[in-house]
């Protein structure tokens, strides 16, 4: 299969690369099961970008946008009521479904999904029997599904991409002590003019032990700030990068460079209306308007308190056709590395972009919305306020 750009103005800047990897069996299984062509080359690649200004103009227009979670019945009856059992990991982050397909869900399941991701961050389904077109339509429900120029694709279905670390591991070397895949805390695709809103990741291959990966809560972080120190940062804005760099076509003599976005610190998710913080060590660059200094001091402190607290953390244990659906407007995650590549690991990722992030300074933290601040909580926000 020939390479081809997401968008006609994308000349290829490397040619076709054929990875020699043997798929993994249960991978291969699924795939072919789903009646995906692997005659040719697998994973299948998109034409590669060069300039920045080319990739600037990928989904450059603002696009309409209701969430799928807003439209949903708050009691969430169809979706719960239909399951064998529905399983609260913590007590901030992570539930567990069981008993229901994701391709067989109704689309009033479908939004209440939605908003119980919006609720929960994370949630988890085992045993699925899916394919990557069913995943994808899933997808296409909760927004406009990204393709992605640098990663590769399932063949004859852009969007699915597929997460290989072996694969990876060709083109970035990894060993113990610089692990190998996605092994840092992100959030995924936040230099998008409208960043990444439900991404469902299912994996058909996991390793025996290790592999996991890690999930924090944005709200929580958020309500771990002292009021005060909320005050410091709601409304402020940073500079957010993409993880690719490429090259300004007007002064390529100054190197590769990140695509970057300017969104707010603190956002609102629009099917809860509660606040999160929204910062991630690998591709937050700076707070508008301060001093460099003075912004690493702030972004530094705040990514400790996300990445720090394991009460606000979720970390789940793969088997083999499990999907996770997390939000990536309230969440950063981080995938173990601990198995060190001596087992397979595949699986394919749908991520559905969202809304331009925004802030509401009327809109309560989940814990105030909820109802479950303790009085000396309530008493320090009566002051302030």
């Amino acid at each position: 299969m020939t390479p081809a750009p997401i968008d006609p103005q994308i000349k290829d800047v490397a040619p076709p690369k054929k990875d020699n990897i043997p798929i993994p069996g249960p991978a291969k299984e699924r795939l072919t099961e789903a009646g995906i062509d692997l005659s040719g080359p697998y994973p299948y690649r998109p034409s590669r970008p060069l300039y920045l200004q080319d990739v600037y103009k990928i989904r450059d227009q603002p696009r309409d946008y209701v969430d799928a979670g807003a439209r949903a019945d708050k009691s969430k009856k169809s979706l719960l009521s239909a399951a064998t059992k529905v399983t609260d990991l913590t007590s901030h982050i992570g539930t567990e479904i069981e008993g229901l397909q994701l391709k067989d869900l109704t689309d009033t399941q479908r939004d209440e999904l939605a908003l119980l991701i919006a609720e929960r961050s994370v949630v988890f389904f085992r045993d699925q029997d899916l394919s990557p077109q069913e995943q994808k339509k899933l997808g296409d429900w909760y927004g406009e599904v990204e393709i992605h120029p640098q990663v590769p694709h399932v063949p004859g279905v852009p969007g699915v991409t597929v997460l290989w670390p072996d694969l990876l591991a060709t083109e970035r070397a990894a060993n113990f002590r610089q692990p190998g895949g996605a092994s840092r805390w992100h959030t995924d695709l936040v230099h998008e003019r409208q960043p990444a809103g439900i991404t469902h990741l299912h994996n058909d291959t996991v390793p025996k032990v290790g592999g996991d990966t890690l999930w924090a809560s944005g709200y929580a972080a958020y309500e771990k700030l002292s009021p005060e120190f909320r005050k410091i940062i709601d409304g402020r804005s940073a500079v957010y990068q993409s993880a690719h760099k490429y090259l300004d076509r007007d002064h390529p003599e100054e190197g590769p460079k990140h695509i970057e976005r300017v969104h707010p610190l603190v956002r609102v998710h629009p099917a809860t209306g509660w606040k999160a913080l929204w910062v991630n060590r690998a591709m937050t660059s700076h707070i508008v308007g301060l001093d460099r200094a003075e912004s690493d001091v702030i972004l530094n402190y705040l990514y400790d308190v996300y990445e720090q607290n394991v009460d606000i953390q979720v970390r789940w244990k793969w088997t083999p056709r499990t999907s996770a659906l997390w939000d990536n407007r309230i969440t950063i995650h981080n995938a173990s590395w601990d198995y060190g590549g001596r087992e397979a690991r595949h699986g394919t990722r749908v991520t559905s972009l969202a809304e331009q992030p925004y802030f509401d300074p009327k809109a309560p933290s989940r814990r105030e919305a909820l109802g479950l601040l303790g009085k000396d909580e309530e008493d320090e926000l009566s002051r302030i306020s």
